[in-house]
């Protein structure tokens, strides 16, 4: 088993003991009505997506995400939420520091003596979901299932979820996929953005991701047997029969209507949490890795933390 299949297999544990965590964390969390940015690089910006738009969702402030190397100095926020794995990233540390006494600071991190931890006000620190994989998994979604703790959402019955679908047959076969495209609404936008990263960086595969409504505005056009369309989280109206007259395989993880189109697996289980259905994409990332001869422990081109000159 490669780190990364033990690190993904490993999320239902992480997410609750991240649960307990946001109990203890809440003075270093964005209060009710704070204007907050979120943000990260990579995986950790897909993140800060997800939970930026799930918190004005649930109506508890506004909420920008950005990748760290283009956070609008000029704005004005209430507070700063980084997210970064390995504390070392450039563009987070560097933003950290120069908003030093201007905007207070929360960093959601895994190394607890990392340099980013000694710049934020605050820290939260994750090492229990700490990964030795290049390819990020379990501490990304770790730092969102706290953050979606502090916004009041049952992180208990997403880990089940979770355990579902560590578990679960993949719903479609790798072997018989060219390309693939993930797409997501509202908060599962970022969901989306990052099942597709996981597939180019574990795999070097095609994929790309689109917010749903958007899709049918142009990247549809490359839908085709052969190739997959992946939903996260709420269906447009229409969107799955559009999909099917392109001959394009169709997945998604909820019950619509009488229509389950995942499969057998959610059976009783509907609808599954988004982040649950990340699950079964970040195995499908893999699983296309190894089909391809690839070892999804050592990906092409990258390091595990981008530290520049």
């Amino acid at each position: 088993m490669s780190y990364v299949d033990a690190e993904i297999a490993s999320q239902p544990d992480c997410w609750r003991e991240a649960a307990r965590l946001a109990a203890t964390a809440t003075s270093h969390l964005p209060r009710p009505g704070e204007r907050v940015a979120v943000v990260g690089c990579g995986t950790s910006w897909f993140m800060a997506m997800a939970y930026a738009a799930r918190r004005e969702h649930l109506g508890q402030g506004e909420t920008d995400a950005f990748q760290a190397s283009e956070f609008p100095t000029g704005r004005r926020y209430d507070r700063l939420v980084a997210i970064t794995r390995s504390g070392t990233t450039t563009e987070v540390t560097e933003l950290i520091a120069a908003l030093r006494g201007r905007v207070p600071s929360t960093v959601l991190v895994g190394d607890p003596d990392s340099p980013a931890v000694a710049l934020a006000d605050a820290a939260v620190t994750m090492p229990f979901a700490d990964e030795r994989s290049v390819v990020q998994t379990r501490f990304a979604t770790t730092a969102l299932a706290l953050l979606r703790a502090h916004l009041g959402d049952n992180i208990d019955a997403l880990a089940a979820d979770a355990e579902v679908a560590v578990r679960a047959p993949l719903p479609i076969d790798p072997t018989r996929i060219e390309q693939a495209t993930f797409l997501g609404r509202g908060w599962t936008v970022g969901l989306a953005q990052e099942a597709a990263l996981k597939c180019r960086e574990a795999a070097t595969f095609w994929a790309e991701a689109y917010p749903a409504m958007d899709y049918r505005h142009g990247p549809i056009s490359i839908a085709a047997p052969g190739r997959l369309v992946w939903a996260f989280g709420e269906l447009p109206d229409g969107l799955p029969a559009d999909v099917a007259a392109t001959g394009a395989a169709f997945v998604h993880s909820r019950t619509h209507g009488c229509r389950t189109v995942l499969g057998s697996w959610a059976a009783g289980r509907t609808p599954v949490d988004p982040m649950a259905d990340l699950i079964l994409a970040q195995r499908f990332a893999v699983a296309l890795a190894t089909s391809r001869g690839l070892d999804p422990d050592a990906p092409r081109h990258l390091t595990r933390s981008v530290v520049l000159a």
